[in-house]
């Protein structure tokens, strides 16, 4: 599996985790669990796109090339 179907295969499963967020909270159930696993997988993600990622953007604000005199 390449990097960018095991992304494509988080997202499927982010948007199926959070059609059943939405169901819960339309009947008024609690989904502490699935928030657990929704804020995992969005972890996942980050971790493989570099988006929002603190460590990104301070890599690439401060990259050693911007910092010549």
């Amino acid at each position: 599996m390449t990097r960018e179907q095991y992304i494509q295969t988080l997202q499927r499963e982010l948007q199926k985790l959070n059609k059943e967020i939405d169901m819960k909270i339309i009947s008024g159930e609690k989904y502490v669990l699935q928030a657990k696993e929704h804020k995992l997988l969005l972890k996942r993600i980050y971790q493989h796109t570099g988006k929002n990622s603190v460590k990104s953007f301070f890599s690439k604000f401060f990259s050693s090339s911007s910092l010549q005199f």
